[in-house]
């Protein structure tokens, strides 16, 4: 297992509409994220900075790459383009933060 953090930005008006579509995730994305291997995924919201922790199996790279390859994922990426400002870079990469303290 392998935890991750990235955040990203939303559009300042979106705050509203980003809650109300993951209160409405949808069963496939959320059966897609379980068997891709993401468990422990969690958003936190502060203005319009989201963060997002998520614990990967077997790591980061397989999992994400598993949810970056289906059409439901590019669905809703498609979907949240007016909520989110930018998820990634220019070459893809998501705003990984560095680990710096763990405590079980």
């Amino acid at each position: 297992m392998e935890r991750a953090c990235f955040t990203f930005e939303i559009y300042p008006d979106m705050a509203d509409e980003y809650k109300k579509r993951h209160d409405e995730i949808w069963p496939e994305l959320v059966e897609l994220i379980q068997t891709a291997g993401l468990k422990n995924y969690t958003l936190f919201r502060r203005g319009t900075q989201v963060i997002a922790y998520v614990e990967c199996h077997p790591d980061v790279e397989t999992a994400f790459a598993k949810v970056g390859e289906s059409e439901v994922n590019a669905r809703w990426s498609k979907w949240f383009e007016e909520v989110i400002v930018s998820l990634a870079d220019d070459e893809g990469n998501l705003y990984w933060a560095d680990e710096v303290w763990h405590q079980d």
